[in-house]
C-alpha cells in the first residue's frame, strides 16, 4: 500500500518507533451488495481502508479513499464505529497503531475497478456471498450494517 508523504516525513524523524495514526474503513453498500477490494500487498479481501491526511475530515477521507482505490463515488451515511486497532509491525520494522473510524457509505456512481494500483481487484458482492475476510473486517462490516442510529464506541 502506498505510504502517505506525511508518514514518510515522520518516519525520517522517528525511525521504526510506533506512530499513532488515524484511519478510516469505508463500508460501501449498493442495492444489497458490498464493495470489497483485494489488497495487492497481502491478497486479503477488505472494505476500502486508508489513512486520514493531516487536517482532513474523516468522512471526506473515507470518500477520497473509495474513489482513489476503487473508482467509486460514495458518501458517508453514518459513523458506525470508533475503535483502536492492535499495535502492528510492518515487514520493514515500522510500527504503528491506528484509531479506526468506520463509516457506512452509500454508492453514488462508478463501476468498481482497482483504480490506483494498491488493489488487484474491486467488486460488488452480495451480503451473503462476501469473499473470505478477517474477523476484524467482519466486525467492522457488522457495525456498519447494523440498524443502530448512533455510532458504537469501545469503553
Amino acid at each position: 500500500m502506498a505510504t502517505p508523504d506525511f508518514v514518510l516525513a515522520l518516519r525520517a524523524k522517528v525511525g521504526h518507533e510506533t506512530l499513532w495514526l488515524s484511519g478510516v474503513t469505508a463500508v460501501v453498500e449498493h442495492d444489497g451488495r458490498l464493495l470489497m477490494v483485494k489488497r495487492g500487498d497481502t491478497g486479503a479481501w477488505t472494505p476500502v481502508t486508508g489513512i486520514i491526511d493531516p487536517g482532513e475530515e474523516p468522512a471526506v477521507a473515507a470518500a477520497r479513499e473509495v474513489l482513489e482505490e476503487a473508482g467509486v463515488v460514495a458518501v458517508a451515511e453514518r459513523l458506525a464505529w470508533v475503535h483502536v486497532l492492535p499495535p502492528m509491525t510492518y515487514p520493514n520494522g515500522d510500527q504503528a497503531q491506528y484509531l479506526d473510524i468506520v463509516f457506512r457509505m452509500t454508492w453514488v456512481s462508478g463501476i468498481p475497478y482497482p483504480a490506483d494500483g494498491e488493489n488487484t481487484e474491486a467488486a460488488w458482492f452480495a451480503m451473503d456471498a462476501l469473499p473470505p475476510h478477517s474477523d476484524g473486517f467482519a466486525e467492522r462490516i457488522a457495525h456498519a450494517l447494523s440498524a443502530a442510529s448512533a455510532a458504537d464506541f469501545e469503553v
